[in-house]
């Protein structure tokens, strides 16, 4: 089996030397290691124990003594992990803002992997607003933040902030490579975001999506081996996993036009838009002028795609998402019937903290024979991983699908 490649980026703060415990524990289990450091890492441990652990070429600049140069996009497209332990305020504050100014950060910014930091700081400085705000950044866009333990600091203070263990961070990685190729050779449709249905040319019917659930799914499935067609509705949140092939529409129409042109194609079908009921009868070619007049406009129903979907599956999986203000868990259930879906994915208005906008959400599945998932308070890209690992306990997840 081929070795997984981790790129060590070790910051300089005390826990430092960990790094060398873990550098031996990844050995141990099989990875190979590369090692970035920042200047101020010679001050806690040696160059040369770096290089006799790794039998690697320790990168420390842009180029080596003799000039030549450390390529570091070459070094960001070899790992299969950046793993940054410690990762010290200071660092973590330039990863987050994209100050370039080191080889660590040039090759963060070049990486397609995944990246994995552990930070380490005493424990005003990892409570500060801006540490915090440097660490939700990182992790709106796809990174992963191993959280400091608490216990007896540097500073003689005791509290949140020191370095996860090596063993733990280990264990991380483990999991995470266990994890990585579950939907490997998959195909999956996921629809995220809303729907907008023109009035006129400057007026359309639409609702408060953000696509930021719909988005975290495609993310989490892509970086465990699935490839994702995402299609998403106007929505401003990016994209990042290289295995996602966004495409972007407007309407209800063009989003059914899209799914239908990919459903044969796929082995799951996630539907998390919040697509719109009805659109107008006709839309007006110029903007519609304000009168004291009410103005009445005729609304017909948009397509269902996840019915058409659900009447038509053949061998795929179909999930449904259900969005409820009232009678929760009899709505979804009856939404599961009448869609024809293997599961429904319900999250309600009236949990704090779950709905349109927000950072978090809270889901109860129901599955096809009624079972209840229910799920606590999360972050989406938490949530996403309950929905992950909740398709693979689908009975019929690996018979069903290709």
């Amino acid at each position: 089996m081929q070795k997984h490649k981790i790129l060590l980026g070790i910051t300089g703060g005390i826990a430092a030397y960990k790094s060398i415990l873990l550098i031996r524990l990844l050995l141990k289990n099989g990875y190979e290691v590369k090692v970035i450091i920042t200047d101020s890492v010679k001050d806690f441990i040696g160059i040369n124990t770096l290089q006799a652990l790794t039998h690697n070429q320790v990168y420390e600049t842009f180029t080596t003594s003799t000039g030549a140069w450390n390529n570091h996009v070459g070094l960001g497209l070899w790992a299969d992990v950046l793993l940054v332990v410690p990762a010290t305020a200071n660092t973590i504050s330039k990863l987050a803002n994209g100050h370039c100014d080191n080889l660590l950060v040039a090759t963060y910014l070049s990486a397609r992997c995944i990246t994995i930091l552990a930070p380490a700081m005493d424990i005003d400085m990892w409570k500060h607003p801006s540490t915090q705000d440097n660490i939700n950044k990182l992790e709106k866009i796809g990174n992963t933040i191993l959280y400091p333990n608490k216990g007896v600091l540097a500073s003689g203070l005791e509290g949140e902030g020191r370095v996860q263990e090596p063993e733990e961070i280990l264990q991380y990685i483990e999991k995470y490579f266990a994890k990585k190729q579950d939907f490997y050779t998959k195909k999956i449709l996921i629809t995220a975001g809303p729907t907008y249905e023109k009035i006129d040319p400057v007026r359309f019917i639409g609702n408060f999506s953000s696509g930021k659930m719909g988005i975290a799914i495609a993310e989490e499935l892509a970086s465990r081996g699935a490839n994702v067609f995402l299609v998403c509705g106007p929505s401003s949140i990016p994209t990042y996993h290289t295995n996602i092939q966004r495409i972007d529409v407007v309407s209800a129409d063009e989003m059914y036009a899209q799914c239908m042109s990919l459903f044969s194609s796929v082995d799951i079908a996630i539907l998390c838009a919040a697509v719109a009921d009805y659109k107008p009868v006709n839309m007006a070619v110029e903007k519609i002028k304000k009168t004291d007049d009410n103005l009445i406009i005729s609304l017909v129903p948009n397509k269902d795609i996840l019915k058409t979907l659900g009447e038509t599956k053949t061998h795929q999986l179909v999930i449904g998402f259900a969005l409820e203000t009232n009678n929760e868990l009899h709505n979804a259930t009856a939404k599961l019937e009448r869609k024809k879906a293997d599961a429904i994915i319900l999250n309600s208005l009236q949990e704090q903290g779950a709905g349109f906008q927000v950072d978090t959400n809270k889901i109860t599945i129901v599955d096809v024979h009624k079972n209840i998932h229910e799920y606590p308070l999360a972050s989406k890209k938490e949530v996403a991983t309950y929905i992950a690992d909740f398709i693979l306990t689908i009975p019929t997840f690996h018979n069903k699908t290709t």
